[in-house]
Order: C-alpha cells, then sequence, then structure tokens
C-alpha cells in the first residue's frame, strides 16, 4: 500500500458546517488513486474552498470565467473541494479532482484525473442518476476527454466535436460539459496558480473584438 497524507483545513471542524453543503470525494481514494495512477507511491489529500482565498471577487471571477452563475447552496464559497495530490515517491505525477454538478433526474459526480498541467489522462462519473447512465459512462463517450485541458474548454467549440450519446437527454450532457469546466478552472485556481488565465483573456478579448466588428459591419449602408 501507499502511503496518504490528509490535509485538512480548519474551517471543516467548526460545528456550522455540519449542515452546510459537502464538496464530492473519492469513494475509495486508496481503490481509486491506485486504479487511475498505477505508478503512484502516495498522495496527499486536501481540501480547500472559494472562501479560503479570502478574496471577495473570486466567486465572480470564476463565474464569469464558466459563463454561468453557481447554484447558491451546493456551490457556494465555502463548499470544500477535495483534491488528491499524486506522487511516484516524490515526484509529482498528476492530480485527481471532482466536482457536484445537478443533473437532470439529481445530483452527478464528475471526477477528473489529469497530469501536473491540468491535461485530461481520465474522466469518469463517481454518481449519475439517468436511465441512460449507461450510455454517459461508456468509454466510448468518456475517452473523448482524454487529452483536453482548460485551454479547450476556453477556446473550441467542443460539443460539435464530442455529441450527446443519449436521445433525450440534453440537460445531463450540458450538466456535463459545465460541470468539468467548472472543474478545471477551480483547479487552475486552487492548484495551478491560474496558468490558463492568459489564455482565457487573450480569447475573450478576441470575441470582444469580433463583436464589434459584427456591429460595425451591421447595415454598413445606413451609415
Amino acid at each position: 500500500m501507499f502511503k496518504k497524507i490528509l490535509t485538512i483545513t480548519i474551517t471543516l471542524l467548526l460545528p456550522q458546517a455540519v449542515h452546510a453543503a459537502v464538496g464530492c470525494t473519492l469513494n475509495d481514494p486508496d481503490r481509486d488513486v491506485k486504479r487511475l495512477f498505477p505508478k503512484a507511491t502516495n498522495y496527499k489529500t486536501e481540501f480547500i474552498s472559494i472562501k479560503d482565498f479570502n478574496d471577495p471577487n473570486l466567486k465572480l471571477i470564476i463565474e464569469e470565467k464558466l459563463g454561468d452563475k453557481f447554484e447558491p447552496v451546493y456551490e457556494a464559497n465555502d463548499v470544500p473541494y477535495a483534491y488528491y495530490t499524486i506522487l511516484s515517491k516524490k515526484e509529482l505525477i498528476g492530480y485527481v479532482h471532482g466536482v457536484n454538478q445537478k443533473g437532470r433526474f439529481g445530483g452527478m459526480q464528475l471526477i477528473l484525473a489529469t497530469d501536473p498541467n491540468g491535461v485530461i489522462l481520465d474522466f469518469y462519473y463517481q454518481k449519475l442518476t439517468s436511465p441512460e447512465s449507461r450510455k454517459f459512462r461508456d468509454k466510448k463517450f468518456t475517452k473523448q476527454f482524454v487529452g483536453l485541458s482548460l485551454k479547450d474548454f476556453y477556446t473550441k467549440e467542443l460539443r460539435k466535436e464530442i455529441k450527446n450519446p443519449g436521445k433525450k437527454l440534453s440537460v445531463d450532457y450540458l450538466a456535463t460539459f459545465r460541470g468539468l469546466k467548472k472543474n478545471l478552472i477551480l483547479h487552475d485556481q486552487f492548484k495551478l496558480a491560474n496558468r490558463y488565465d492568459k489564455i482565457y483573456f487573450k480569447q475573450k478579448l478576441k470575441e470582444q473584438q469580433e463583436q464589434q466588428k459584427e456591429k460595425e459591419n451591421v447595415n454598413p449602408n445606413e451609415k
């Protein structure tokens, strides 16, 4: 067995946190880490929340990057997100991290294994309540996200490349993309020191320039 180190922020021990929403943790960390990273010799577990950064604007910044508002209870500032830092002896070889996401029939838990640069190595649903869950859990669908990073979520229309595996459940399909993007944004903030911010702001500027160009080209004969 490999060693594991548990780091818990003190806020988790406070009585008022008992009734607060909880983040997404692995069902069996020892088993799951070893399956996702066969070369792992140990791992460290940390619980990090948006509140830990003491930045009143951080939630708004993350929402802007996500392109959607957070749910007030399950995505509140004090929700702790579990991060498993994976080591092979002393070498960092990756991370495992998950988020809760609202689906059509209930909560979803989306787990990512990423390399040290935030590139997806594996993705699976730890929890998914859906009549078509087998189609969503199928490797033919989940493996299409392997090799992607936050850069792809910022710069590409991934839904044109990765089709809905179900027939009718577009809610779960869209929720998957939202949850994965949120997962990667939080990981970039919490563990990668915002290394993908340059790409985000470059893409945002490009979109603003394109929108301005479209406005200038509307009814040019009226100018």
